[in-house]
C-alpha cells in the first residue's frame, strides 16, 4: 500500500473535505442567513459535490454543527478519562476552561447566535442535539459515579454542563464566568437564594 493510499492519508483528506465544506457553509449561512443558501451554492463554494456534501453531513442543519459530534466524544471523555481521584465536577470544569473558554472568544459565535435566534429549523436542531449530548453526558456521569442509569442529579449537572458555552459566550472573562458557574453546580444557591 503506498502512502496515497494509506489509512491516515485517506482519513486526513476526508477531515479536510469535511472541514473545508463547513467553513463554505458558515461563511454563506453569515453573509446571507440560513435560508437563503442552497446546499448547490455551498457545493459550488467548497468545489464540492452536493453528493459529497450529504456524504460528509445528514443535512443543511447539520453544516452548522460540524464537530457536534468531536463536543461529545470530548465531554464524555472528559468524565471516562480523568485522572483518578479528580470529582466529575472539576473534570469537567477543566475541560470547560480548556476547550470552551478559547473557542468563546471567536468572533464568528455572535454571528452563529444571530443565526440560532432568527431560524426556527437551527434552533429545533440545536435542540435536539444538545440534548443528546445532554443525555449521553448524563449516562456517563451517572456510571461513574455509581449512580443509576436514569439518575435525576447526573441528568440535571449533565444539563447544565451543556449549557456553560452558551452561558459564557456574551462574558468579557469567559474563564471567570465558566469558573462561577462550575462553583455555583459545586456549592449549590445556598443562601444567595432571593427572598421572592
Amino acid at each position: 500500500m503506498t502512502s496515497e493510499q494509506s489509512p491516515g492519508r485517506r482519513e486526513r483528506k476526508k477531515a479536510a473535505t469535511r472541514q473545508s465544506i463547513a467553513d463554505a457553509a458558515l461563511e454563506l449561512f453569515l453573509a446571507r442567513g440560513f435560508d437563503a443558501v442552497s446546499i448547490r451554492e455551498i457545493a459550488e463554494r467548497a468545489d464540492v459535490s452536493t453528493t459529497t456534501i450529504f456524504k460528509h453531513f445528514t443535512g443543511k442543519e447539520a453544516l452548522l454543527f460540524d464537530r457536534s459530534e468531536d463536543f461529545s466524544s470530548e465531554l464524555t471523555s472528559a468524565v471516562t478519562e480523568r485522572p483518578e481521584g479528580t470529582p466529575i465536577l472539576e473534570a469537567l470544569r477543566g475541560h470547560a476552561l480548556a476547550t470552551w473558554v478559547p473557542i468563546s472568544t471567536d468572533p464568528r459565535l455572535v454571528g452563529i447566535a444571530g443565526l440560532l435566534d432568527q431560524t426556527p429549523a437551527l434552533r429545533e436542531y440545536a435542540d435536539r442535539l444538545w440534548a443528546r449530548h445532554s443525555d449521553a453526558l448524563a449516562a456517563v456521569i451517572a456510571e461513574a459515579s455509581g449512580r443509576p442509569e436514569n439518575d435525576l442529579r447526573s441528568a440535571t449537572l449533565a444539563r447544565f454542563v451543556v449549557q456553560v458555552p452558551a452561558l459564557i459566550r456574551e462574558h468579557t472573562d469567559p474563564a471567570a464566568a465558566a469558573n462561577e458557574i462550575f462553583d455555583l453546580l459545586r456549592d449549590g444557591w445556598g443562601t444567595e437564594a432571593p427572598n421572592r
